[in-house]
């Protein structure tokens, strides 16, 4: 059993050592990316064509496809932003 346990115990500071690493290589991207204008996360959607693209859905004069190629914006978005709407 004692060979067990600092078996465990090794693995178990392995892990941590390997965690703290890619917290601290992340932290320091960070870093270095916002003085570049790159602040993480994923692009905000533009709100105007948004806009055009509920309006285009509702007016039923496009496919869903249509409108996805016209404004560029994704289906989930269109659907997820509609369904704020009915709510």
């Amino acid at each position: 059993m004692p060979t067990g346990k600092i078996t465990f115990k090794t693995l178990e500071m392995l892990d941590e050592f390997s965690r703290n690493l890619i917290h601290e290589r992340k932290v320091a991207s960070l870093k270095t990316g916002r003085p570049r204008g790159r602040n993480g996360g994923r692009p905000k959607v533009n709100q105007q064509k948004l806009n055009e693209a509920i309006s285009l859905y509702f007016s039923q004069k496009m496919t869903v496809v249509q409108i996805q190629e016209a404004t560029g914006i994704s289906r989930t978005t269109l659907y997820r932003s509609l369904k704020k709407i009915k709510k």
